[in-house]
């Protein structure tokens, strides 16, 4: 039997804080096993994973710190490797988001996005923390959640009622790190075109052999309500910097980031880990 090429992955671990046993068990230790399997019949396997290490909640987590946000991420990422190879998983590859092959990587693939059509820029208003001199991410505004009274919701979502929410819905809204109240400001944003490419995203779903049927019905379902526009970049100092025209103090938006971490991950093993001298 000819032997066949793998890339094994797992989900990466966001390290705002360390994963705890359930994270090992979820996704780790299956992909462990079955690359193992797969390299005991003879086949070529690349295993790889790593720390995801940017947005909101890394910047929030370090500033309740007082730390940096990449030196959160280095102490964070540095104890998720050795828990790793203390339980001896055998990664060929187990990276961090903020390193410079995924980065670049991140740049160049927006880039080639944009120059092929499927972006768009769009202004909107957000809140501006002049203390802090910064626009304020949703989670770094809290205020009075507007369906029951808590006054210690976020701009994303109430953790006493779970509602989700916008920054623009609270009642008394302030910046989570210095109290004050913020002004609202007109801020321009770098958008995907998903509405351009719905049709397309359509058939892929519905032609995909290996998507399990509930997930296919609830993608059409979504699909079928038309697909919005999505900012692929956002006004966040800790992230990956934007490299479109005139988006100077713009960082790719860490869900816009984090999934090609798979591709660069095996880019990053085939060349500064494969070719290594022995």
């Amino acid at each position: 039997m000819d032997k066949r090429k793998w890339i094994v992955t797992s989900a990466w671990p966001y390290v705002n804080a360390t994963p705890h046993l359930g994270n090992m068990i979820g996704s780790v230790l299956s992909a462990d096993v079955f690359a193992r399997y797969v390299r005991l019949k003879g086949d070529d396997v690349v295993f790889v994973s790593g720390s995801d290490e940017h947005g909101t909640p890394v910047a929030v987590s370090a500033m309740e710190q007082n730390l940096t946000p990449e030196e959160l991420t280095k102490l964070n990422h540095a104890k998720i490797k050795s828990l790793f190879e203390q339980w001896q998983i055998s990664y060929d590859n187990y990276t961090h988001t903020h390193n410079p092959v995924h980065m670049k990587f991140t740049q160049q693939f927006y880039e080639q996005v944009n120059k092929n059509g499927y972006v768009y820029t769009q202004s909107e208003n957000a809140y501006y923390c002049v203390k802090d001199k910064l626009f304020l991410p949703d989670r770094f505004v809290e205020g009075i959640c507007p369906y029951c009274g808590s006054d210690r919701a976020r701009g994303d979502q109430c953790n006493k009622c779970d509602k989700l929410l916008t920054p623009d819905q609270l009642k008394d809204p302030h910046c989570r790190h210095c109290k004050t109240t913020p002004e609202i400001r007109s801020t321009k944003h770098w958008y995907m075109d998903f509405p351009k490419v719905q049709q397309e995203i359509a058939e892929f779903v519905k032609n995909n052999p290996y998507i399990p049927d509930n997930a296919r019905t609830s993608s059409l379902n979504s699909i079928e309500n038309g697909l919005p526009g999505r900012a692929i970049t956002r006004d966040l100092a800790w992230g990956i910097p934007a490299t479109f025209p005139e988006s100077d103090g713009k960082s790719i938006y860490v869900w816009f980031e984090a999934v090609l971490g798979y591709i660069s991950a095996v880019k990053e093993w085939a060349e500064n880990i494969k070719h290594q001298p022995e």
